[in-house]
This record gives structure tokens, C-alpha cells and sequence, in this order.
């Protein structure tokens, strides 16, 4: 049902007005972005739902196109890729005019494009796209992650082999009973980190706990590891699209050495066999978790852009 002229139904945010997402909007938002089919692992509902205190997080629907917007201490107000059909070039204007007359954004910009709009705005005096390398996404083959085949994964299988013959060690999937025991090894892990004295920590830290506390909701799948009967590690993630899953939350206890390893390995084989990629998300350039990531030998990145340029006005109607 398509009752008014920008193609949106009743009760729903029209462009170029923005509301916070909500649980109650999940139906909406995920259509948009599974007829998408997107390859980074932004676009999903659950990673803009859970990083929302974080990013400021709104929508809108533009026509054919959802609209999300977001603030960060790094870039101040951007927009993400707009989600929709082909072209996008008058309505990355749009959201662009918009962010610079009502967020005052000095320099606006699409935030974490993929290649797919890079290239749709390709050819154009417009719009500059500029890779950002912090941002690509690590996508790996999921039988690479499962059987750690081959010299290459020596050190990976070394790692299992040593918290296996050391600890008792058992898989279960991630249900109710276990999330207690996840908000406290998430809570034992941020104050190792010290998580207070770092913003990023912090909004990682929150992002978790809006995972944990809104599991059957955001329709996660989850697997724990359970050592001497008590949670050390546990990880959370969905499918992206027909043919990759996104691993949005991995928490090891770090006192107990290849444990990550374990959760990874089981992780992968348990919940998502049956999908031939995995996408393990970025590393934002921290240099350990770049150096955990490459580790694992990856298949492809999925590369990502900040898109700027100078909007020419739309008229408003």
C-alpha cells in the first residue's frame, strides 16, 4: 500500500523529516535492507539499532530509498549510503543538502558507501569518493574458518588445541539462561580494558549490552563456550545477505589463552555452515585487531568510501 506521493506507507518518517529507530521499526528497515542486499556490515538492522546511542542513529524514507543519518566526534553529522534502486545521484544531493542546511554539517558526507554507490556516482563533477581503509570489512570462506585447513592455520589450530587439552570446553548455543553470564564476562572484559578511559570502549560496550538485552528481538543467533560449566566466550551474529553472515559481537575471557580461537571456530560451524562467507566486520586501524584480522587470511575486503561533494539545492515541494 502506497497511499501518498513519496511512496511511503501511513505513520512512517517521510524526508525530510527523521526519527530515532525503534524495535517496533525492525520490520521496515530490515525489507529495505535484505532487498538490498548489501555486502558491508553496516546495513544491517541490528548493527544500527545497537550502535544508535552511539551514532545518533535516525531514518526516513525518501521515495524508493531509506535514509539514515548519524553523528560522530570524528566527522560530525553524515548520512549512510541511502538503500534502494538505482540511480542515487539526485538523492545523495538531497541528503546532503539537507545534512549541510539543518545540521549545519560543515563538510557532509556519505559515510561507509560501498562500491556499488562509489560507482553509481562515478563520471560526475559532483561527488568525490575517497577509500577509507579503517572501514573495509574483513569477509573470509566460512570452510576456511570451520577446518583451519592447511600451514597457514598451524598457529590457529595450536591455539584450540591448547585451550581444548588444558580446560573442559563445551559449545552450546546463546539462549536466555545465558545472558547473565555474557552481561558479566562483557562487564569483566570492559574493565580489563578499561573501557571508561577510551569513547570508542564505551560505545563498544553499549553496543554489546543492546545485543544482549534485545537478543530475540533483533532475531540473532548466538553460541557460548563454556569452560569448567561457566561462560568465557560468546559471539553473536545474522546473515547479511543469501550469501554472507556478519559476526556483530565476540567476547573471550583474554586470561585464557585460545579461547577467541575456539568461539570463532565453533561459531562459525555451528551457526553458519550452510553460508559460504563470513564477514567479521572492521578494524577502525587499531593495530592488534588489524594484525587478528589479516591472521585469518581473508578472502576478500569489502571496501568503503566517504563520499563528499557539493549538493546542488532541490526544490522543496
Amino acid at each position: 500500500m502506497r497511499p501518498n506521493n513519496n511512496g511511503s506507507s501511513p505513520g512512517l518518517p517521510v524526508f525530510p523529516d527523521f526519527r530515532p529507530l525503534d524495535l517496533a521499526d525492525r520490520k521496515v528497515i530490515q525489507d529495505f535492507l535484505w532487498a538490498y542486499q548489501p555486502e558491508t556490515s553496516e546495513l544491517t538492522f541490528t548493527n544500527l539499532f545497537i550502535w544508535q546511542a552511539g551514532c545518533g542513529y535516525e531514518w526516513s524514507l525518501d521515495r524508493d530509498w531509506l535514509l539514515v543519518v548519524g553523528h560522530s566526534p570524528e566527522v560530525g553529522a553524515f548520512a549512510l549510503p541511502p538503500v534502494g534502486p538505482a540511480p542515487r545521484r539526485e538523492v545523495c544531493a538531497r541528503v546532503l543538502t539537507w545534512l549541510a542546511e539543518e545540521k549545519k554539517a560543515a563538510s557532509p558526507g556519505v559515510e561507509r558507501a560501498d562500491r556499488r554507490l562509489a560507482d553509481e556516482l562515478a563520471g560526475g563533477s559532483n561527488f568525490v569518493a575517497e577509500p577509507v581503509r579503517n572501514h573495509f570489512d574483513y569477509v573470509y570462506r566460512t570452510e576456511d574458518l570451520i577446518h583451519l585447513a592447511g600451514g597457514k592455520y598451524h598457529a590457529k589450530r595450536n591455539h584450540i588445541n591448547t585451550v581444548t587439552r588444558n580446560y573442559s570446553c563445551r559449545y552450546e548455543d546463546l539462549t536466555a539462561r545465558h545472558l547473565p553470564a555474557c552481561r558479566e564476562l562483557a562487564a569483566a572484559w570492559c574493565r580489563l580494558k578499561r573501557c571508561d578511559d577510551d569513547l570508542n570502549l564505551r560505545g563498544e560496550w553499549s553496543a554489546v549490552e543492546a545485543a544482549l538485552n534485545h537478543l530475540e528481538a533483533l532475531v540473532l543467533q548466538g553460541g557460548v563456550i563454556l569452560v569448567n560449566e561457566k561462560v568465557e566466550a560468546f559471539s553473536l551474529g545474522e546473515l547479511l545477505n543469501r550469501e554472507t553472515a556478519v559476526v556483530h559481537v565476540e567476547k573471550a575471557n583474554p586470561e585464557i589463552p585460545g579461547l577467541y580461537a575456539l568461539i570463532n571456530q565453533q561459531f562459525c560451524e555451528r551457526a553458519f555452515a550452510g553460508v559460504p562467507f563470513i564477514n567479521r566486520e572492521q578494524d577502525l586501524g587499531e593495530p592488534g585487531l588489524r594484525t587478528a584480522k589479516l591472521s585469518y587470511h581473508p578472502h576478500r575486503l569489502v571496501e568503503k568510501f566517504r563520499i563528499t561533494g557539493t549538493p546542488y539545492l532541490i526544490p522543496k515541494t
